[in-house]
């Protein structure tokens, strides 16, 4: 399961960076600044991909659960 995991992240992270090289290439730039370009946007994407992730889920779990199941009950004396 660890090895699979593996792979697919870096299949992910391939992936981004060959789209960045795409992009970057379609904008016009060529030489050793492509690979600045391709790497900056794969760092840049994977930041963002980072910090969004974590974020979206703990929106949806607040969403779909209950806001009380946390606090204690108040008996009546």
């Amino acid at each position: 399961m660890k090895k699979i995991l593996i792979l697919l992240c870096l299949i992910f992270v391939v992936a981004i960076a060959l789209v960045s090289l795409g992009i970057a290439y379609a904008g016009g730039i060529r030489g050793i600044g492509l690979l600045g370009v391709c790497f900056f946007f794969t760092g840049g994407v994977i930041v963002v991909l980072a910090q969004l992730v974590p974020a979206v889920s703990s929106f949806i779990g607040a969403g779909f659960s209950s806001s009380r199941r946390e606090e204690m009950p108040i008996r009546a004396t």
